[in-house]
């Protein structure tokens, strides 16, 4: 089974349900339920996304809505040497760098997000949500 980092945006199309972006990264987070990938999202992208829900929903939404979000994913934790990776990588968005360490530390197949711009030195595969689904 492929285990794949996704990243920040798609958990937020999803949730969010943006109009342009929403299906396909539906379409991942089902197999998910459906047991033929594993999700993994960094804890960051959690707390991240909790703060972007609340913007749009009350607290108590917006944690009801990760509680349903996590029964789907695994959490990643964020640790000394991830944050260590981050801080001398030659990433310039330092929220990227910490995904892209995440995914590596945690051996996942491939990262999927919208910014695959900002993953160009990769040693892993970054696809969009409709790439991956598209193989």
């Amino acid at each position: 089974m492929e285990k794949l980092l996704v990243d920040t945006n798609i958990v937020v199309d999803l949730l969010t349900k943006r109009e342009a972006f929403y299906q396909e990264a539906q379409d991942l987070f089902t197999l998910s339920d459906e047991g033929k990938v594993k999700l993994l999202v960094s804890s960051l992208t959690f707390a991240n996304t909790h703060y972007l829900l609340t913007r749009h929903l009350n607290k108590e939404k917006a944690r009801n809505t990760l509680m349903k979000l996590k029964v789907l994913v695994e959490i990643a934790q964020l640790d000394n040497k991830i944050i260590e990776l981050a801080l001398v990588s030659d990433f310039t968005d330092f929220e990227n760098a910490i995904q892209y360490y995440t995914a590596i530390e945690n051996g996942v197949d491939a990262i999927i997000t919208r910014n695959l711009k900002d993953f160009k030195s990769s040693q892993l595969p970054v696809l969009t949500a409709k790439e991956y689904l598209a193989k």
